[in-house]
Formats: C-alpha cells, sequence, structure tokens
C-alpha cells in the first residue's frame, strides 16, 4: 500500500503520540503521586548551625521552610511557649509551635494527629537530636523527649506530656 504524505504524517503523529503518553505514563505517576510541601516557619539566630542542619533535614522531610533570621525569643513568647521549653529555634507549621529539634516524624505525626494543644517541644539542645547530630558529636545520642505542649484556655496554664520518647 503507498503511503500519502498525509497518511505518512498521520502515522508518525500516531507514534510520537504513543511514545509520549508511554514516556508520561511511566514518568509523571510518581510526579502526580508526590504530596505537596508542607509550608513551615522558622525563626532562628542568623548564625546557628544546628538550626540550619535541623532545617536541611526539615526539607529533606519534605517541608517547604521559610526562614526568619532574626532570633527566636520574641516569636516564642508571641507563640504563648514558656522560654523553660525553650531552644534555638521556633517553627510554625499547621497552626503549631514547634520548638527545637524536633525529628522531621513527630512533626509529621502531629499534623496527622492534630491533637488540641499549643504544640510540640524539644527543650534544650540535645546532642544526638536532629541537628544536633553531627560528626563534630562524635555520634553521642543522648536521650530526649518530644513533649506535647497544652494550654489552658481558661487560665493559661501550659502543661507537658511526652509526645514521644527518644531513650534506647
Amino acid at each position: 500500500m503507498k503511503q500519502t504524505p498525509t497518511r505518512r504524517r498521520a502515522l508518525h503523529l500516531l507514534a510520537t503520540a504513543a511514545a509520549v503518553t508511554a514516556g508520561l505514563s511511566s514518568g509523571l505517576p510518581a510526579l502526580a503521586a508526590s504530596p505537596a510541601q508542607t509550608p513551615i516557619e522558622v525563626w532562628k539566630d542568623p548564625n546557628c548551625g544546628c538550626c540550619k542542619d535541623w532545617i536541611v533535614l526539615m526539607e529533606k522531610a519534605g517541608f517547604a521552610v521559610t526562614v526568619h533570621d532574626t532570633g527566636n525569643s520574641a516569636m516564642r513568647t508571641k507563640l504563648g511557649l514558656p522560654a523553660r521549653l525553650g531552644s534555638c529555634h521556633t517553627a510554625l507549621v499547621g497552626g503549631y509551635v514547634v520548638e527545637g529539634h524536633v525529628p522531621p516524624a513527630d512533626v509529621h505525626k502531629l499534623l496527622q494527629q492534630k491533637p488540641k494543644a499549643l504544640g510540640i517541644a524539644v527543650p534544650g539542645m540535645p546532642v544526638g537530636s536532629p541537628g544536633m547530630d553531627g560528626p563534630e558529636y562524635g555520634g553521642r545520642k543522648d536521650p530526649f523527649d518530644v513533649l506535647l505542649v497544652t494550654k489552658n484556655l481558661m487560665n493559661s496554664d501550659v502543661s507537658t506530656k511526652v509526645f514521644t520518647s527518644y531513650r534506647s
């Protein structure tokens, strides 16, 4: 059967469309299935290296981080978290406060469970916690707890309970 230029062009277009469709079907579902990044805002000192390390871990865990290099004490106070629960950086995600070196998995857990709480915190800067686990610590891992922080709306009392324990 002799192919006319029109028929040749039509067959070429069909073949091209089939190839493109095959390529898209193998590559795009993975992109379409990847979840959107969760926005998180972080307040920290501009010179804090462990905060930068924690931010990198959060980005790798699917968070879109906006950084405010203005320190975090004023924001921590504004968000209602007592200084006794403080650390070197304060974050806000999904309406929750995240204070300190909280593992990204616990932030995801918080957002999935949606407890009635102010947020979660890892007070201080425990060695071995996310961002405090670089080579300069020689593999040391101190035990720590991620605390669920609740606030009594009647009297503004803040209380905590263990959300996740890292004691092994």
